[in-house]
């Protein structure tokens, strides 16, 4: 696998560099032991408690671009303390990254408290989705029922001879984009109203009308 390398100390004393370069040794023969390959190694001096850090930032995008798929880190304590930590476990769940410490030497098990915590979150963030989806549901069939015509709303239809273009609510589609749901969430919502689309053409009338 391609594995990140998370190396953090709390203070920005020169003495603590050396703790730095320690931890990145200790990770690198832990990547050796697995045969990982080290994409980059992030190094950072700063309170575990502060969520708005760079390397974070630069560690979450490598996850989520898929150049890299597990993390390395010295112990759980390094990534973040408190409700960064959890934060940050949550993130990384949802991406499907495992993490290895070097005070395992191995993958990380979560404490039974992390854990229940965790599954709360989860538990809190589906059911906000799902509220929200329904929200969205109920306030397209009111303004169907008060006559609103996604079709007066549609552009360019008239640019696609010898097909008919499906009709559905763009505006919507942007609006929920904005809210960050993904193409298959708008999709499914849209399939729920009574528009049969597929997520390639949600995709596709999305990037048309960000270009025009």
């Amino acid at each position: 696998m391609n594995a990140i390398i998370y190396c953090r100390v709390s203070t920005d004393k020169k003495t603590q560099e050396t703790s730095l370069a320690r931890q990145k040794e200790e990770l690198l023969r832990l990547a050796d032991k697995y045969n990982f390959t080290v994409i980059d190694s992030i190094e950072e001096q700063v309170s575990g408690y502060d969520i708005e850090r760079d390397g974070i930032f630069k560690m979450l995008d490598y996850f989520s671009e898929k150049k890299a798929n597990c993390l390395l880190i010295q112990d759980e304590t390094r990534l973040g303390r408190g409700n960064t930590k959890i934060a940050l476990f949550h993130q990384l769940q949802k991406l499907r990254i495992p993490i290895y410490t070097a005070i395992h030497e191995g993958e990380l098990e979560l404490t039974e408290s992390d854990s229940m915590v965790l599954q709360i979150v989860g538990i809190v963030e589906e059911y906000q989705r799902k509220i929200h989806n329904m929200k969205i549901k109920r306030g397209m069939k009111k303004a169907v029922s008060e006559g609103y015509n996604p079709r007066q709303n549609l552009s360019n239809s008239n640019k696609a001879p010898g097909r008919e273009r499906i009709s559905f609510p763009i505006e919507e589609v942007i609006r929920l984009r904005n809210n960050k749901l993904t193409f298959d969430e708008i999709t499914k919502t849209l399939n729920g109203l009574g528009y049969n689309v597929s997520k390639a053409t949600v995709h596709r009338r999305y990037l048309e009308s960000q270009n025009t």
